[in-house]
């Protein structure tokens, strides 16, 4: 692991799923990338956008981005560790639930995902 791979300073780039946001999509959880700052949804989540911006980008490291939870993933080892804190807020507000964000996710999203094998 270098330090460019974790960035302490660098802040998360909001409070949900960059691309659900845009999307106008929903997640179940969500997972910072420790090197930029992406916020992504976990592999739950109908669009796994954590993990493509691993894919695209080589961005090894993330965390989660859920209220009480500290904990670090590496993609390439597939394995927890414990990393440093990092900037700002350290989770999405904890009034945006889960899943989430509030407004967005459909009155049939547990059927949905055991559709996608996500349940």
């Amino acid at each position: 692991m270098t330090d460019s791979e974790i960035d302490p300073s660098v802040p998360p780039s909001g409070t949900g799923c960059v691309e659900c946001d845009a999307d106008g999509g929903w997640w179940v959880h969500l997972r910072r990338c420790t090197e930029c700052g992406h916020i992504g949804c976990c592999d739950s989540s109908p669009a796994q956008h954590a993990t493509a911006h691993f894919r695209a980008t080589g961005h090894r490291y993330i965390r989660s981005f859920e209220p009480g939870e500290t904990w670090f993933w590496d993609y390439v080892t597939e394995q927890g560790f414990d990393g440093p804190s990092l900037a700002p807020p350290e989770s999405r507000p904890e009034e945006q639930g889960s899943p989430g964000p509030r407004g967005r996710v459909p009155a049939d999203w547990q059927e949905q995902l055991e559709r996608l094998g996500r349940a």
